[in-house]
């Protein structure tokens, strides 16, 4: 995608809205405004009649029953429902991986004060979960796993399947953050492993402010409730919806389900362009995460002998990142990163490219130009000093 003369290529941070999903909203944000509470007038029954089919499109891509989804203001609030919700539900052991998103880590924290007992666990050098020290730590009175089903920094893939095969016989609850996967990857199977997922509108080039809570019945049944109000959305989180973000979301996920094949192929082209790209550069690099079991529109790369600051500074025509969006406010390398065992050096030396749906052939050519270009300022600054 270009604006001016600018390419953007940071898709895991958020994806531009696609004009179809707009089109959808604005009659919510008009003359179809009413409160889809408020049952006893048409204009809320418009405005109902927008949350039920977004909630219905949303539901369809992960193949569950709408019953059972609902809408929350983002990933981060699934997330932290989910998990907390959990813990208040029942004491015991909460378990997530050294990689997962802040908002899971924070929360798995923060269900110390509801009498559970969080732990963390490592992962191996490319990022993967070691399924052994999982079963080793699923003790009987483990309450729930979350595990991201891709990473958002590093774009590697989880073994949903195989965490859920150690889970389910044990009668503990799997959580996945799936905002990274779903829209982007085959999802359809992840509700028979998983019994809590997470959603987000933003990440499928729908809109910010939205996001989804599949919960399975049987874990429901378990949660406690952290929010207090009319009971909406299944009493998990009270509120009103805002229907032109459903009715976005919706429309996001009804386009994205027809597109998944064609979203793979394409990540993976440009994927390879990329790396072909860094190869004829002849610059020393490290790829993070594991280089075939990840998602191929997020390339996470330490180039050896340069900053990424400085190199940022230099690109001032490519929207690239050097990390995660929600950790930007931290100073220091990559909490993830650090978890791979990247050394300090290499790890603020890393660049995350994210390809998505409005990128082609010829803005990755222009991206490798822009970044040859900034790794040559890098370097000379750096025989200067």
């Amino acid at each position: 995608m270009r604006v001016g003369n600018a390419i953007y290529m940071d898709y895991q941070s958020t994806t531009p809205l696609d004009p179809e999903v707009r089109a959808a909203m604005l009659p919510y944000m008009e003359d179809r405004f009413g409160n889809p509470h408020s049952s006893s007038h048409r204009f809320g029954w418009e405005a109902e009649a927008a949350v039920d089919v977004g909630r219905g499109r949303v539901a369809q891509l992960l193949d569950v029953d709408p019953a059972n989804l609902y809408f929350t203001a983002g990933a981060t609030e699934s997330n932290n429902i989910a998990i907390k919700g959990l813990a208040l539900g029942r004491r015991g052991r909460m378990i997530t991986l050294a990689t997962e998103h802040s908002c899971v880590l924070e929360s798995t924290r923060a269900s110390k004060q509801f009498g559970s007992e969080p732990l963390i666990l490592p992962v191996e050098q490319d990022g993967l979960i070691n399924l052994g020290q999982l079963e080793d730590a699923l003790t009987e009175d483990t309450v729930a796993v979350s595990v991201m089903a891709v990473n958002n920094e590093i774009g590697v893939i989880q073994p949903i399947k195989q965490i859920a095969a150690l889970t389910k016989s044990r009668g503990i609850w799997l959580h996945c953050d799936a905002a990274q996967a779903y829209g982007k990857i085959h999802v359809t199977d992840l509700a028979k492993h998983a019994d809590l997922i997470s959603l987000s509108g933003h990440k499928i080039y729908g809109p910010k402010g939205i996001g989804a809570l599949y919960v399975a019945p049987e874990a429901k049944r378990q949660m406690g409730v952290l929010m207090s109000g009319g009971g909406q959305e299944g009493m998990l989180r009270s509120g009103t919806l805002a229907p032109a973000l459903c009715a976005g979301f919706g429309q996001a996920a009804l386009l994205a389900e027809g597109q998944v094949e064609a979203e793979m192929a394409r990540a993976q082209r440009h994927f390879d362009q990329l790396m072909a790209g860094f190869e004829a550069m002849g610059v020393p690099y490290q790829l993070n995460g594991h280089a075939d079991t990840r998602l191929k529109s997020n390339l996470n790369l330490s180039i050896e002998g340069h900053d990424s600051a400085r190199l940022m500074a230099n690109l001032r025509r490519l929207a690239v990142s050097s990390g995660a969006a929600c950790a930007s406010a931290k100073e220091g390398p990559s909490y993830v990163l650090e978890a791979l065992g990247v050394p300090a050096a290499l790890a603020e030396a890393s660049l995350r490219i994210g390809t998505g749906r409005f990128t082609d052939d010829a803005q990755v050519d222009d991206a490798l130009g822009y970044l040859e270009d900034a790794l040559t300022k890098s370097r000379r600054k750096s025989w200067s000093k």
